[in-house]
């Protein structure tokens, strides 16, 4: 009787662990999944305030026409050069590792680049890093996808 209660204790201690980080990563994951998603609809206002905080200071932006740091992104936001008009986001992973979660977002981004609207698909990277309990983006990715655009002219 005794090894059934030290095995079934035992057992306890060593899943109810689990089971909080578990709780816990998942806590992250939605919190990383909002923080892009707010991302998202800032960079489409024009709202630089949220931007300016959530960008660090050395992170790094790559798109089809080149790769710069945060000044240069903020200015290209802020002037309309790129205007992130409308990001329909398809599929969302995050995968956490210690203080960084990197999460991927297959969207159709439909943007005005130049005065022209142009809808691309893209695999888009982003890096967060939580520093001082809060995350902040060290990069952000656009691969272009080969699969046909998704969104709907109606969805505009």
């Amino acid at each position: 009787m005794k090894t059934l209660i030290f095995t079934l204790l035992f057992g306890l201690v060593y899943t109810f662990p689990s089971f909080s980080q578990e709780s816990t990563d998942s806590a992250v994951i939605k919190e990383i999944e909002t923080l892009s998603k707010d991302k998202w609809k800032w960079m489409a206002d024009k709202n630089m305030e949220p931007l300016d905080q959530l960008f660090d200071a050395k992170s790094m932006f790559v798109h089809m026409g080149g790769s710069w740091g945060k000044q240069q992104e903020m200015d290209v936001i802020k002037s309309g050069n790129i205007w992130y008009k409308k990001a329909e986001v398809y599929s969302v992973v995050v995968n956490i590792i210690g203080n960084t979660a990197i999460l991927l977002n297959d969207i159709d981004l439909e943007a005005v680049v130049g005065g022209n609207t142009v809808v691309n698909p893209f695999m888009v990277t982003e890096v967060y890093i939580k520093e001082n309990g809060k995350w902040k983006m060290g990069s952000l990715t656009f691969s272009r996808l080969m699969r046909p655009v998704k969104m709907n002219s109606n969805s505009k």
